[in-house]
């Protein structure tokens, strides 16, 4: 492999998935070259991820993608009046608020974020990604694949091959970054670990198009359970009618023995298989092509080596369950993304790119856990909806709901007590959104008691300011009498202190260091008025306090209360970015506070 003479890309991202996508932009922005390539000629050819949480609606917020992505999007009111029946047409025994469409939990979502939930098909979200770092300065090159790489004190020099020209050529980078999926070349030749288990089920999902509108506008909702005895098999034992385009574009989907090799996928099978979940014999169906997918459950205990990076599927395996794979693959990218950056231009030493691993594989294995715990909670479930020892065990498992007698009585408490365990994969926002970073790249309150959680933490949303935690969402008002939240005015590439009125000593601090990449949000001063009183009740700290918020999100260090002068902030301050960077602060002639953020955003309600 011939190593050619300085780089010609920064960053070489392998894939154009949620990850790699994510990567690419968050990079292109920070104004870093990147190249991006995909054996494949095109992005995802299939749905697959859909589920688009709280959190990762921020980061696309923070990317300013919101409106592409709300244009191509299933809105949040029709993805959760999930419904239970014996067929979509035939007899509906249960219907749950999920995805916190529901009275009870709605107010807790719309509390937390300035972004709500949407479904958004991996076909969709792909091309949005790869156009807006396009936009942004990325190449990308389809058709072309990874072979290998060497790596070398100084970068990474990979081989790659044009698969229509059939030419090998070599690209030479600071850094590679492996986002190619669940069998990542990237990924195997790095040698990283990969722990849990092998696969111990399998699925089937097939795309059709028909018109179930009449089955689906009344209680809307992008996914419907199917309880009979033809519908299901396996973990969750249920038949599946998935909407990807409401109410016309589906899949259906459901389990098999992986034991007993591949199941029939023939037309005929497919077909016979879809109408009965329908329960309607005569729908006419145009049917698209069937996948299959396996359970797993590994994950990555370190997501980087050298100058090697993963992330996504590589790193974290795992069923759909919970709604959490797109959601976790970009939140790794835009966590690495700003990272890779800073690096390479300069802004912070390589040892900081340690807290990429360090922070996002507990998350990582968090995750796989939760998508396999979700699916084996369905059990409880199989007990009330099955007889086992009936002819027709689904069958008899619905008759006994509608009994009069004890029997029923007792079916349907259980019932209720089964829907209260799903709670956990449908109503999850503490999983989504209380992600808690302890990493090289945090600098730990020393006076803050350890974090006691007043409600579930897999259920609820807890906002703290304290360090590794995301800052809350709050809305000021600016100048002009309109609403920002708090995360529209940090982030977006940056660093940002956040204090009050009466922390002028971190104002000047800021000033005197005159940072590029540092801005400093003082609150209660015309753009960021605090008239809801909001902040106040939840920054944790003085109004002379600070917080400093990484570029994404995140807190990476806080002052409760200011010192006594100007010069005691700023060494406070360059000594807080000097660790969390890994390098040594100079002073730059070019401040942020003279430039327009990057993405800078106009006024936003709910996404």
């Amino acid at each position: 492999m011939k190593i050619s003479d300085g780089f010609d890309a920064d960053i070489l991202v392998v894939g154009t998935g949620p990850t790699g996508g994510t990567v690419a932009l968050a990079a292109a922005l920070a104004g870093v070259r990147v190249h991006v390539v995909s054996q494949f000629p095109w992005m995802a050819n299939t749905p697959r991820a859909h589920i688009t949480n709280q959190r990762t609606m921020e980061v696309f917020r923070d990317l300013g993608l919101s409106e592409a992505v709300r244009q191509r999007a299933t809105p949040w009111e029709f993805m959760g009046d999930t419904t239970f029946c014996s067929s979509f047409a035939g007899d509906e025994f249960l219907r749950a608020h999920w995805w916190g469409t529901g009275e009870q939990r709605k107010g807790d979502y719309i509390k937390a974020s300035p972004c709500g939930l949407v479904d958004l098909i991996q076909s969709e979200v792909e091309p949005i990604l790869l156009e807006g770092g396009a936009r942004a300065g990325a190449t990308i090159a389809l058709n072309t694949e990874f072979i290998r790489y060497e790596e070398d004190s100084e970068g990474v020099t990979s081989l790659l091959l044009d698969r229509v020209t059939g030419r090998e050529y070599g690209i030479r980078t600071r850094f590679l970054v492996g986002a190619d999926g669940g069998r990542s070349k990237v990924f195997e030749q790095a040698g990283l670990p990969l722990e849990g288990q092998p696969p111990r089920g399998g699925h089937v999902y097939v795309q059709f198009k028909a018109d179930l509108t009449r089955y689906a506008q009344h209680r809307p909702s992008i996914l419907n359970y199917v309880v009979s005895d033809e519908a299901g098999f396996g973990e969750i034992g249920f038949g599946l009618l998935r909407a990807t385009k409401p109410w016309n574009d589906w899949i259906a989907g459901w389990g098999f023995d992986i034991s007993q090799g591949d199941p029939d996928t023939s037309e005929g099978e497919l077909i016979t298989r879809i109408r009965a979940l329908i329960g309607d014999p005569e729908i006419e169906i145009e049917l698209g092509r069937p996948s299959l997918w396996y359970v797993n459950e590994a994950y990555a205990p370190h997501y980087s080596k050298g100058r090697i990076f993963c992330g996504g599927d590589a790193c974290h395996r795992h069923p759909p369950s919970s709604g959490l794979g797109l959601n976790t693959c970009v939140q790794d990218a835009h966590n690495l993304g700003w990272k890779l950056a800073y690096v390479v231009k300069g802004f912070a030493g390589e040892e900081m790119l340690q807290s990429y691993s360090q922070e996002r594989a507990p998350v990582g294995k968090q995750i796989v856990a939760r998508a396999n715990q979700s699916r084996r909670d369905y059990a409880a479930m199989h007990a009330v909806l099955r007889v086992p020892d009936a002819k027709k065990p689904s069958a008899a498992g619905l008759a006994r709901l509608r009994d009069p007698g004890p029997e029923g009585v007792k079916a349907r408490a259980a019932l209720e007590a089964a829907l209260d365990v799903k709670q956990t994969e449908f109503n999850a926002e503490g999983v989504e959104m209380n992600q808690r970073y302890t990493s090289r790249a945090i600098i730990t309150d020393p006076s803050a008691e350890a974090e006691i959680f007043a409600r579930d933490p897999l259920l609820y949303h807890q906002p703290t300011t304290r360090p590794g935690a995301k800052i809350p969402h709050v809305w000021l008002v600016d100048h002009n009498g309109l609403k920002r939240s708090t995360l529209d005015v940090t982030g977006q590439g940056a660093f940002s202190l956040v204090t009050g009125l009466a922390g002028q000593v971190w104002s000047a601090a800021a000033k005197r260091l005159d940072l590029p990449y540092l801005r400093c949000v003082v609150v209660d001063t015309p753009d960021f008025q605090d008239l809801y009183r909001e902040w106040q009740r939840v920054r944790e700290i003085e109004e002379d306090g600070v917080l400093l918020v990484r570029p994404d999100g995140y807190i990476a260090w806080r002052q409760v209360t200011a010192p006594p002068d100007a010069d005691s902030a700023t060494d406070l301050l360059r000594a807080a970015l000097e660790t969390i960077l890994a390098t040594a602060i100079e002073p730059s002639t070019a401040s942020l506070a003279s430039q327009p953020h990057p993405n800078a955003l106009e006024t936003r309600e709910m996404a």
